[in-house]
């Protein structure tokens, strides 16, 4: 039986890579044209949403948003939400309607296909190099200049042990919210982990759930703030992730 189980594990996911590569493949020229130039970003966004909708539905995954504010489409934010699947890409990209750029490992590039549109669009992070770090902050403000909004998940990568809820938070969106004075938007991901996670024998088609929480406002804080602030955003995500653990 398990082996069975295992087979159709590994046929199911293969079938999600082949639906992560190949509407790239196909949209591959509008792709093109719509990553020449930054002011053209919108519009790769809005094929980048429809690109995650065929990846989570045509995965079996079922998305399910609960939204506690309405999101403002004229405003820049921070958006940061746990990190626990491959799917938390698609999943955010299905949650939000503002244009926004992710800010993310530069190893993600490496992956075929995916990892070229990867490369040209998002913010690309070299964790272990403080000047990497530096060009993440001028591009970033680049980027909230032109009212794009930025994308982090704040753990700063997925934690080996799955058994952890929710990983410490690192310091760089509460920094660039402060410094470019917008509000974090935290969303809180239920089940990515549950349905996609990196233990490659595991998950299954089904629910996914959302939650966008109330906007935190940074507008006169500083970086003396940036901890305290850090720690609510954490605490606010931890405390949904609890909660519905519980029930």
């Amino acid at each position: 039986m398990t082996l069975i189980r295992n087979i159709l594990i590994l046929l199911w996911r293969i079938w999600f890579y082949i639906l992560v590569g190949v509407p790239i493949i196909i949209m591959f020229p509008i792709l093109l044209i719509f990553t020449s130039r930054e002011e053209w970003y919108p519009q790769f966004f809005v094929v980048a949403r429809f690109w995650a909708k065929i990846v989570l539905y045509g995965s079996g995954f079922i998305p399910k948003v609960t939204k506690e504010t309405k999101v403002n489409r004229k405003k820049s934010y921070m958006f940061v939400a746990n990190h626990g699947s491959m799917t938390d890409i698609m999943f955010m990209l299905y949650c939000v309607k503002n244009p926004f750029v992710f800010v993310g490992k530069k190893e993600l590039a490496k992956i075929p296909i995916f990892g070229f549109f990867y490369k040209r669009t998002c913010i690309l992070v070299d964790r272990n190099s403080q000047k990497s770090r530096k060009e993440v902050f001028d591009k970033a403000h680049a980027r909230l200049h032109n009212g794009t909004s930025i994308c982090i998940f704040p753990e700063g990568g997925v934690p080996d042990d799955e058994t952890i809820i929710l990983d410490e938070f690192k310091d760089g969106a509460f920094r660039l919210a402060i410094d470019h004075q917008i509000p974090i938007l935290p969303l809180t991901f239920f089940d990515n982990k549950k349905r996609f996670s990196y233990t490659f024998f595991s998950g299954s088609p089904g629910e996914m759930r959302g939650y966008i929480h109330k906007e935190i406002p940074t507008q006169g804080l500083t970086q003396s703030d940036k901890k305290e602030l850090k720690e609510k955003v954490r605490g606010i995500i931890l405390e949904k992730l609890e909660a519905d653990l519980k029930i």
